[in-house]
């Protein structure tokens, strides 16, 4: 489980892919081997994975070639940014809110506004998630714990914060950019309790 604060950044040093196969090195000088020892949980752009190799300068996680097809893991090249959070301790505190790691859709940038203090972000969602987005509600954006500003149909908005800015990828997203999305699990059962509610009545 995750919580949707960064920790950090990382920057891509290898990308191996086969058909069968992908494996990722990621440079992540914040992140400690004694902290994420081989077989501990990272997100990637919001994506659990699991550390397989550690390397001098860098560490490793495999993905499987579907998870490449179906979030933007597979756009990424050498020297390309990620967003990093390790997994949350039994102890550890919760800021953000409840993400499990797994990618519902990914969401295209249609409109980017910069402001002196924000950016404001418009992202486009497939129709069959956009009952699960509600304003004022939580979104994982490439891993980002973010609150739905605006939701319009198959369209809702985020604002980014000077420390977003900061310390995350989403900056650095284009009109035409896509993002991976995790819906509020709590939203999700929430909607599908009142699906069930109106097919009994």
């Amino acid at each position: 489980m995750f919580t949707g604060i960064i920790q950090t950044t990382g920057t891509i040093t290898r990308l191996e892919i086969s058909e069968q196969h992908a494996r990722l090195g990621i440079c992540a000088p914040k992140l400690l081997q004694k902290d994420l020892p081989l077989g501990a949980s990272i997100a990637v752009n919001g994506i659990c994975l699991t550390i397989t190799d550690w390397r001098e300068d860098d560490f490793a996680v495999d993905v499987m070639p579907e998870t490449m097809k179906r979030t933007n893991l597979g756009k990424l090249q050498k020297g390309s940014l990620v967003n990093l959070e390790p997994s949350l301790a039994l102890n550890g505190k919760l800021d953000g809110h409840i993400v499990a790691g797994h990618i519902d859709t990914t969401a295209e940038l249609v409109k980017r506004d910069e402001n002196e203090n924000s950016i404001e972000l418009e992202f486009q969602v497939p129709h069959k998630y956009d009952s699960f987005i509600v304003e004022k509600g939580s979104i994982a954006i490439d891993g980002i714990s973010l609150t739905v500003t605006m939701a319009e149909n198959d369209h809702f908005g985020v604002s980014l914060i000077p420390y977003t800015i900061q310390n995350t990828t989403l900056a650095h997203y284009q009109v035409g950019d896509k993002a991976n999305i995790e819906v509020d699990m709590i939203g999700r059962y929430a909607v599908k309790q009142i699906q069930a509610w109106k097919k009994e009545f």
